[in-house]
C-alpha cells in the first residue's frame, strides 16, 4: 500500500511540474483583459508604455526579492541582505531534505491517515522537516550565496554590475557581518536539530560543518574550487544534493555508507547543473582567468559533458534500482529522464548560452522529482547493505 501512495506521489509530482505553464497561459489572459479595459479610456501608445513600465517595476521587484537576473535597485537594506542570499536558489536544497526524509522510510508526514498513525508525531515529523529545510535553505544556502557574492564581486564588477556589492547598494561591512550570522546560526541551528533528533553523535552539526567549508573553499581563495573546473562544480552539485538529503535522512533516521554513496554519485547529475549556471559568466570567467569548463574545453565540448554527465548518472541510478528489485521507481526515474533529454536537444545543445535560464526551468524539475523518486525506492526497500 505505502509503495503505491509512493508512486502515486511520484506521479502526481511529475503532472504539477508543468503546472508553470497552465500558470502562464492563464496570466497572459489575465493581461490581455486587462489590456482591454484600459485602453477604453486611454490610447494605446500611452497604454503600452504604461503597461511595459509597470511589468518592468513588478518584475523588477519579484527579481530581487528571489535574487536573480534583472533585480530593481529597492535601497531597502533587508530586500538588498535577502537579494544576497537568492531565495531563488533555496528549493533544491529544501527538496533535497525532502528526499532524505522519505529515504529514511520513518517520516510519518507521508501517510498520516494510516491505521494507528499518532498525528502528534505526524506532526512533530512536520515540524522537524520544516527545520531541516529552514536549514538548508535561508540560512546555510543563504550563506552560501552571501559569501559567493562577496567573494565574486570582482567577476560581478563585470558580468553583473547591477548586483548589491559592486553597485555599492550595501557596505563591506554589513556584507561580512551577514556571512557570519547566518555561518554562527547555522551551526547553532543544526546543534539543536541534533539534540531533537537524539543524536549521540551530532552527525547534523558534522554535515553542517563540512558543508559551511565546501562553500568556503569554492569560492574563496586560495583553494577558490569553482575556478578549477571539475572540482568546483562537483562540489557544487553534492552540496545541492547530497548534503541536503544526509541531512534530512539523518533527521528521521539512520545514514549507512552506501545511501552515502548513492547521493553523492547523483551529485553528478548536479555537476552537470552547476556547468550550465557557468555558460553565462564565460566572459568574465575568461577574463579573470577562471577555468570554469566551457572556458577549458570550450562552448561545443562543454554542452556535452553537460548532457553526458546529467544523463548517464541518472541512468546509472535506475540501474542500481533495477537491481535492488525496486522495479517501479526505477520505471519512474526513466520516465522522468525522458522529458529532461526533450529538453536538452530541443533548447539547450543548440545554444547553451542563450538557453541556459529556458532549460533549466523547463528540465531540472523531472531531474528534482528523479531524486525524490529514487529515494522513495530507497525508503521503501529499507537499510541498503
Amino acid at each position: 500500500m505505502m509503495m503505491k501512495l509512493n508512486i502515486f506521489v511520484v506521479v502526481v509530482l511529475v503532472v504539477l511540474s508543468n503546472a508553470y505553464l497552465l500558470d502562464g497561459y492563464v496570466l497572459r489572459n489575465q493581461v490581455k483583459l486587462y489590456g482591454r479595459t484600459i485602453r477604453e479610456s486611454v490610447n494605446s501608445k500611452l497604454f503600452a508604455e504604461t503597461k511595459k513600465s509597470t511589468e518592468k517595476e513588478q518584475g523588477g521587484a519579484a527579481r530581487q526579492l528571489m535574487g536573480i537576473k534583472g533585480a530593481s535597485e529597492n535601497k531597502n537594506i533587508w530586500a538588498i541582505r535577502l537579494q544576497l542570499c537568492k531565495p531563488v536558489t533555496w528549493i533544491p536544497l529544501i527538496w533535497g531534505v525532502a528526499c532524505g526524509a522519505a529515504a529514511s522510510g520513518n517520516y510519518h508526514t507521508w501517510n498520516p491517515f494510516s491505521e494507528g498513525q499518532s498525528i502528534e508525531l505526524v506532526i512533530e515529523d512536520a515540524l522537524k522537516a520544516f527545520t531541516c529545510m529552514f536549514l538548508s535553505g535561508p540560512i546555510l544556502t543563504g550563506y552560501t550565496q552571501t559569501l559567493n557574492d562577496w567573494e565574486d564581486r570582482e567577476i560581478d564588477a563585470i558580468n553583473e554590475p547591477y548586483r548589491p556589492i559592486p553597485s555599492g547598494a550595501i557596505s563591506e561591512g554589513q556584507v561580512i557581518a551577514q556571512i557570519w550570522t547566518l555561518l554562527l546560526s547555522g551551526i547553532a541551528l543544526a546543534y539543536g536539530l541534533d539534540q531533537w533528533a537524539g543524536h549521540v553523535d551530532p552527525v547534523i552539526t558534522k554535515l553542517t560543518v563540512f558543508g559551511c567549508f565546501i562553500s568556503y573553499i569554492y569560492s574563496a581563495p586560495p583553494l577558490k574550487l569553482k575556478a578549477t573546473g571539475w572540482a568546483g562544480s562537483f562540489a557544487l552539485g553534492s552540496s545541492y544534493i547530497s548534503l541536503p538529503w544526509l541531512c534530512g535522512q539523518a533527521m528521521f533516521g539512520e545514514l549507512s555508507w552506501p545511501v552515502t554513496i548513492l547521493t553523492i554519485f547523483y551529485s553528478l547529475a548536479g555537476l552537470g547543473i552547476a556547468i550550465v549556471n557557468d555558460f553565462k559568466s564565460i566572459e568574465g570567467d575568461r577574463a579573470l582567468g577562471l577555468q570554469s569548463l566551457p572556458v577549458a574545453f570550450g562552448v561545443e565540448t562543454a554542452k556535452w559533458l553537460t548532457v553526458g554527465t546529467i544523463d548517464i548518472t541518472q541512468l546509472l541510478v535506475a540501474a542500481y534500482l533495477f537491481y535492488l528489485g525496486e522495479t517501479p521507481y526505477a520505471l519512474a526515474l526513466l520516465g522522468l529522464i525522458a522529458p529532461q533529454v526533450y529538453f536538452q536537444w530541443k533548447l539547450f545543445l543548440p545554444d547553451p548560452v542563450a538557453n541556459d535560464v529556458k532549460y533549466q526551468a523547463s528540465a531540472q524539475p523531472f531531474l528534482v522529482f528523479g531524486i525524490l523518486a529514487t529515494a522513495l525506492a530507497v525508503g521503501h526497500h529499507g537499510p541498503i547493505v
